[in-house]
């Protein structure tokens, strides 16, 4: 099926709606040899909590966004390539139902289906279309993968120090080398964690010693240094202007 609409004008105008959909905040998607495969609402694990995200499955790349206008209008567009991505399945948990891992190399993130249904079909056609794009390109898959952050809501005390209880005034902070919820004190230094980011990104203490090798600290771009205040996350950038209608469906080919 895949094969056969490779370059067909009914996949041409389906991707051009998706690149509509997305506007001037998105990236042109319409490649050569590109189909979508199919499309649809999940729920993403944000840093604060859950939030539908627009899924389009194409058969080389996985893209999200926020949802304006349902079907209509998406931003905050990110583009993964499957060639990256992992899934690990994720057992039921109270309200956290049908959901799996998406891994990268860059970014490791929790979602959601509506049902069970639609958790088997979206992670058979993903998987489909990794292993596909894998053996077509003679590749091996990805064997490191950026690490699941802890949600907020998970812990009321800093993760590494066990002793700093969060507040309005002690805000909670990330560990992008471990995914852990931190307190300030206890990650002042950042570093260029290999895949996830080319700058340096906030670390915790503990994960900071151990990328570092315990040697001095440095300035230089991509070298470990000490953290401003000035510096936001992705998640954080994702979750602004936040606004969308939901529904509940996904349509695979």
């Amino acid at each position: 099926m895949v094969d056969r609409l490779v370059n067909s004008e009914v996949n041409n105008r389906r991707v051009a709606n998706v690149e509509a959909c997305f506007g001037s905040s998105g990236q042109p998607l319409a490649v050569y040899g590109r189909v979508l495969v199919g499309e649809g609402v999940l729920t993403k694990m944000c840093r604060k909590k859950t939030k539908p995200r627009q899924f389009f499955l194409f058969n080389d790349i996985l893209v999200y966004g926020n949802i304006l206008i349902s079907k209509k209008r998406f931003n905050k567009q990110h583009i993964i390539p499957l060639e990256e991505v992992q899934l690990e399945d994720l057992k039921n948990d109270g309200d956290l139902q049908n959901g799996w891992l998406i891994k990268t190399r860059s970014k490791s993130f929790a979602v959601y289906a509506a049902t069970a249904t639609e958790k088997k079909e979206w992670m058979l056609h993903i998987e489909r279309c990794v292993n596909d794009i894998l053996t077509k390109g003679g590749k091996k898959p990805a064997t490191e993968h950026a690490a699941v952050w802890t949600p907020d809501n998970d812990a009321s005390v800093c993760m590494h120090c066990q002793k700093t209880e969060f507040t309005i005034i002690q805000r909670r902070h990330h560990c992008r080398a471990c995914g852990n919820v931190v307190c300030a004190a206890c990650s002042t230094h950042t570093y260029r964690v290999p895949g996830v980011s080319k700058r340096p990104v906030r670390v915790c203490d503990s994960c900071f010693s151990k990328l570092s090798g315990g040697g001095p600290f440095h300035n230089e771009s991509g070298s470990p240094k000490q953290r401003t205040t000035n510096e936001s996350s992705e998640s954080e950038e994702e979750e602004k202007n936040d606004q969308y209608d939901h529904q509940v469906s996904c349509i695979f080919l």
